[in-house]
């Protein structure tokens, strides 16, 4: 079996919080949202046997406790993203997912087979707007995955989830809805970056976060990741 390679990191704090990872990305990407930051990994074909990834995660075991499979979108290749999910439970380590949901089939094997600790989600935006963002049909997908990813949090099979949504300057009226869609689980709003749009500070992501009165994640390029929690604001 082969994989279409995207690229490894031996090891990062960032891709998983709070555990020391290897990080694999796998090549190739149905959507096409206009503020990808990982643009060259959306195509291309650099084909890899299965093995050789899987020496590639060994060889991070002595330093890193999980292993994050990232993109691209990784549960495009399916059968290989179980191969090596499984390859990394034989090694003890956890497996974490970073996944946009438009194949919820690979989510729903993944958590069916014990084989992912952790899912990071992204909601993009609103379910009206989903299509059009990603240029193909992907709402129900994404809405299947969101709902795969509740069960398991639920009945303790998913150690892990959260919900990643990109923040753009405009588009802050977005939040409730998506927050409403992800409650119960993790929600980390993230500072969209990209060419013609001015990001938004910390201060305005806080802002918009206020009203949803829950504690949140914030990512931006200036301050890292902090928590917020609007009881605790002044």
């Amino acid at each position: 079996m082969y994989v279409n390679f995207g690229g490894f990191v031996p090891i990062s704090t960032v891709d998983w919080r709070g555990r020391a990872a290897c990080t694999v990305f796998l090549r190739g990407c149905p959507a096409r949202c206009f503020y990808c930051h990982n643009v060259a990994l959306q195509g291309g074909e650099d084909l890899r046997p299965v093995d050789e990834v899987v020496a590639m995660i060994r060889s991070s075991r002595p330093v890193a406790g999980a292993v994050v499979f990232s993109g691209g979108e990784p549960t495009l290749q399916g059968p290989a993203l179980v191969r090596l999910a499984t390859a990394a439970r034989g090694m003890g380590l956890s497996v974490g997912l970073h996944t946009n949901g438009i194949f919820p089939r690979v989510i729903e094997a993944l958590l069916r087979e014990r084989l992912v600790d952790m899912i990071a989600l992204d909601i993009k935006t609103t379910w009206e707007r989903y299509d059009d963002l990603l240029e193909l049909t992907a709402a129900d997908a994404v809405k299947r995955s969101l709902a795969l990813c509740k069960e398991a949090k639920a009945d303790g099979s998913l150690g892990t989830c959260e919900i990643v949504t990109t923040l753009f300057r405009g588009r802050e009226g977005d939040l409730p809805t998506i927050a409403e869609a992800a409650r119960g689980l993790d929600l980390v709003l993230q500072q969209g970056v990209t060419a013609g749009y001015v990001p938004l500070s910390r201060q305005e992501i806080e802002t918009a976060a206020a009203p949803l009165g829950q504690k949140v994640r914030i990512r931006t390029r200036e301050d890292g990741e902090v928590g917020y929690d609007p009881e605790q604001s002044p």
